[in-house]
Parts: C-alpha cells; structure tokens; sequence
C-alpha cells in the first residue's frame, strides 16, 4: 500500500509513520500545499496513494482545502470513485463544520479525532477494506 501522511506537526507524522509503516511506504508532507505536489507527482509516476492521512488544521493550505484539491484532481483525471484515494481526516478540533466540510464536500472516507489512537486508526483502515 502507498500512504501519504499530511500533518503540520513533526510528531504526529512520525507517530502516524510508526503505524501506518508495517502496512505499507510512507511518505510525508507537512502542510496541504505538499500533499497536492506529492499526490500529483505520485500520479504522474503512476504510482497513486492508496491512503492518505491529513490533519485538518495547517498552514499554507489546510486539509480541506487540500482535500477538495485531491477530488478535483481526480475527477479531472477521470478516475472512479472506487479507485480514488482512501482519505482519513485527522484533527484535534471536535467541530461539527470541519467534519460536514471533511465529509459532504471532501468526499473523506473516514474521520478521527486526535489524540492519535493506533487501534483506532487501524479500525478504519480495516473499514476502508486497507488491511485484513
């Protein structure tokens, strides 16, 4: 599996690396500008992410924006909805907003809520059909 994990804070990409790791390569972005450079740059290689971890709240470019971006992208690229990117929205702000935002106009897969739990996180994945 290729997982891009997108977190403006050093320590939770590490933390999301440290579990993500076993299941597939990782790579890492810290804010929304790079994810939208690594998923292009991964699409021109073909090699697209299958799941991508992305913190809501960052600088540059925030993970919604960023993940209304990514759609965009592969919409104009004509890809199905079954073989776009898994995305799982990550934050620490329990609102209501971001989470109808994440879903309804994201089109995200899934939503957890920070402080980062790995049994958690791989719950969703198992959800996403990602691991057995």
């Amino acid at each position: 599996m290729r997982i891009l994990i997108v977190d403006d804070s050093k320590t939770s990409r590490l933390a999301l690396e440290s579990i993500l790791s076993p299941y597939g390569d990782c790579d890492l972005a810290g804010n929304g500008e790079d994810a939208i450079k690594a998923f292009s740059l991964a699409w021109e290689r073909n090699n697209p992410y299958d799941l991508i971890c992305m913190d809501i709240m960052m600088p540059k470019v925030d993970g919604i924006q960023a993940l209304k971006m990514i759609r965009k992208m592969e919409r104009e690229m004509g890809v199905m909805q079954s073989e776009a990117s898994k995305v799982v929205m990550i934050s620490a702000v329990d609102n209501p907003r971001y989470i109808f935002e994440a879903y309804h106009q994201g089109r995200a897969n899934a939503y957890i809520y920070k402080p980062l739990d790995k049994q958690k996180i791989l719950e969703e994945l198992k959800k996403l059909n990602l691991t057995a």
